[in-house]
C-alpha cells in the first residue's frame, strides 16, 4: 500500500468513526429531549377479551395522544400480569410499532374494525427497531406482557371490548 493510499484509508476510517459517533450522539440527544410522561397521568380503563371459553380482564393505560403513543411502554421495566397499554387509532389503519427503548418483551394484540383480534405478535423483542405491523387496518393495539396472550389462550378472532371516558367499544 502506498503512503497516499494509507493516508486515504486512514481518513476514511476516521470519517466512518466520526459519522458513527455523530449518529450515536444524535440518538442520545433525541432520546433525552423526548419528554417522558409518568404513566400515572395516562387515562386508564378496563379491557376484556372473550372467546373460546375464556374471559380475560385487563387494566390498561390509554395512549390517547400522539406523544403518549410515541412513548408507549418505553422505559417500563416490569409489567404485571393483566395490565397493559391500549393504543386506540383515530380511524381504522394499518398500525406500525417498534420496541425502541422498551426493556421488556411484549405481546401486541391488533384489534380489527369488527372488534375482534386480527393479529397477535408474541414476545416482541426488547430494543428492536424492526417494524411490527398489523398488516390490516385496525382500530386499536393492545400491548401486554410478553407470552401472556399464549398463556391465557388468547387467539385471533377473540372479541375485545373496553370503555374509555367519552368513548366505548
Amino acid at each position: 500500500m502506498t503512503s497516499h493510499s494509507r493516508l486515504l484509508h486512514s481518513l476514511a476510517v476516521r470519517l466512518g468513526v466520526g459519522l458513527l459517533l455523530a449518529g450515536a450522539l444524535t440518538s442520545i440527544c433525541l432520546a433525552q429531549s423526548m419528554t417522558i410522561e409518568s404513566l400515572t397521568h395516562f387515562p386508564r380503563t378496563t379491557l376484556d377479551i372473550a372467546a373460546h371459553g375464556h374471559h380475560d380482564h385487563f387494566d390498561v393505560w390509554i395512549a390517547d395522544t400522539p406523544p403518549r403513543q410515541e412513548q408507549g411502554l418505553m422505559f417500563v421495566r416490569d409489567l404485571p400480569a393483566s395490565e397493559g397499554m391500549l393504543f386506540p387509532q383515530g380511524s381504522p389503519q394499518v398500525a406500525h410499532f417498534w420496541m425502541k427503548n422498551t426493556y421488556i418483551p411484549l405481546d401486541m394484540v391488533f384489534v380489527g374494525e369488527d372488534g375482534r383480534i386480527a393479529k397477535i405478535i408474541a414476545n416482541a423483542r426488547p430494543f428492536s427497531l424492526d417494524v411490527l405491523s398489523s398488516d390490516v387496518p385496525v382500530i386499536a393495539v393492545l400491548e401486554i406482557r410478553g407470552g401472556e396472550a399464549q398463556q391465557l389462550g388468547v387467539r385471533v378472532g377473540d372479541r375485545v371490548s373496553w370503555k374509555a371516558s367519552g368513548a366505548a367499544r
